[in-house]
């Protein structure tokens, strides 16, 4: 059987995919588009072999996956696309109903780590789907990931916003990720050749991409509401890589999860051979 890939079918990954689509740099494969909770379920059950998933997943399931070295997405403060939009000052949301979309459990978490450890408060949160106007209806504020959290920043609001990225480096210091790609480990074991022909396709789109971002961001912006100058302002501050200094704030991030009882344990990065 090909290799079962995940897509995350947001504007942040383009850069890992877009070589990949447009020139066939990947091995003969099937790409399943999803939101970055669904791919770690299929992931998990056993419906693909390689995806990104939430950083926060890979916590709670490191003993059934590995990681493929060097492809993360992160940034290292602003991040435009993980905010929190709130009809009041955040420092005011306490016991308030605070609407979670359900399409990131690592966003659901920092968001909560923040709030509880940066500003003291503890707002009553739900989960729902991720429709900004159906979320504050019921709530006073929503956390929103993606291109549906890139809309909100695009178009003028009367609502606060803010990027927890940001919010996330103010308080800690430090990096933040929030994907990683990872591989069953028993796919992994099995097809050791396969995964490191997939990797190396990876590392290959991602250099081709960012290179190529300027023709990227024009073709993008010929079908999106964002403007040239919004989308390389966005592009500008994701990264790609996962270095010494992104583990440390990841692990960091898990560090807090932990305390916060969203994991039970820290893992360790465990990496694919290549």
């Amino acid at each position: 059987m090909r290799p079962q890939i995940g897509h995350i079918q947001f504007l942040n990954c383009l850069p890992l995919y877009h070589m990949l689509v447009q020139h066939d740099v990947m091995p003969d494969v099937d790409l399943h588009k999803d939101t970055p909770t669904g791919l770690c379920k299929r992931l998990v059950a056993g419906e693909l072999d390689i995806s990104p998933v939430p950083a926060i997943e890979y916590a709670r399931h490191a003993q059934d996956l590995i990681l493929l070295p060097d492809l993360a997405v992160c940034s290292d403060g602003k991040v435009l696309s993980i905010i929190v939009v709130s009809k009041l000052p955040i420092d005011q949301l306490d016991k308030k109903p605070f609407a979670l979309t359900n399409t990131s459990a690592t966003s659901q978490v920092l968001a909560k780590i923040i709030l509880r450890e940066k500003y003291n408060i503890e707002p009553r949160y739900f989960e729902c789907p991720s429709d900004l106007a159906e979320m504050l209806r019921e709530a006073d504020a929503a956390l929103l990931i993606g291109d549906d959290a890139l809309r909100a920043f695009a178009r003028p609001s009367r609502f606060h916003l803010y990027d927890l990225g940001e919010e996330w480096k103010g308080y800690t210091g430090e990096k933040m990720v929030y994907a990683l790609w990872a591989v069953r480990r028993e796919y992994a074991e099995k097809n050791p050749e396969m995964v490191d022909g997939i990797f190396r396709a990876f590392q290959v789109s991602k250099q081709r991409s960012l290179e190529k971002m300027d023709s990227i961001i024009s073709d993008i912006a010929q079908y999106e509401i964002f403007s040239e100058n919004f989308l390389k302002n966005y592009f500008s501050t994701l990264k790609f890589d996962f270095d010494e200094s992104f583990q440390a704030g990841l692990n960091k991030y898990y560090q807090m999860a932990k305390e916060i009882g969203a994991i039970e344990t820290v893992p360790k990065f465990r990496f694919v051979k290549v």
